[in-house]
Parts: structure tokens; sequence; C-alpha cells
């Protein structure tokens, strides 16, 4: 009986934890650069990323170069930049329906 309470307590514990936790965002407000160089994230090369509440996710479904030249002067490997986000944070990614750089208005 014992061995039967504990697999299924075992099991319980691995399905509960396997469950992705999703959030969903809608027009938000975000920061978005490159999650190597100006998030200090870890990767291997250029990644787009967007911080959601003080945390940085990479972002699929978009890439770095679908705004311009990442590496110029205003790229997004040089500069933090503003953009309003709709998508979803799964497995610590955003998943991205809408992306839209804001323009700076200071310029």
């Amino acid at each position: 009986m014992k061995r039967v309470i504990l697999t299924a307590l075992l099991a319980y514990g691995v399905n509960a934890g396997a469950q992705e936790k999703s959030i969903q965002v809608k027009d938000q407000l975000v920061e978005a650069s490159c999650g190597e160089c100006q998030f200090e994230m870890d990767g291997k090369s250029c990644d787009l990323a967007v911080k959601f509440e003080g945390k940085a996710y990479f972002v699929e479904g978009i890439k770095i170069d679908d705004y311009g030249d990442a590496h110029a002067h205003n790229g997004l490997c040089n500069a933090v930049r503003k953009a309003k986000v709709s998508g979803e944070i799964k497995n610590e990614k955003f998943i991205a329906s809408s992306f839209v750089l804001v323009e700076d208005k200071k310029k």
C-alpha cells in the first residue's frame, strides 16, 4: 500500500511540475533590445528580447533584424527601445503575436 501511495504522489509531483505556466500579455509597453548585448542574457548570438515586469525573455516569432540592422547606432544590439507587444510568456520565452517598436519622441 505504501508503494502505491508513494508512486501516486511521485506521479502527481512530476505531472504538476510539467504543467506549463502561461502569462497572457496584451498591448503592454516593454523594453526591447538584444538579450545578449543589452540585457546580459546567456545566448550564442544576437537575439531579440523584451523586459516584462523587470524580467527579460527571449522573443519567439520575430527576429532581431526584422527591425533594421541590429548593429546600427540605434539598432537593437546598441540601444534599448520601447515596444508595444501582445503575446504570451510560456516556458520562459515571450511568444509574440504583435510587436511594434515605439518611436522615441525626443528625436
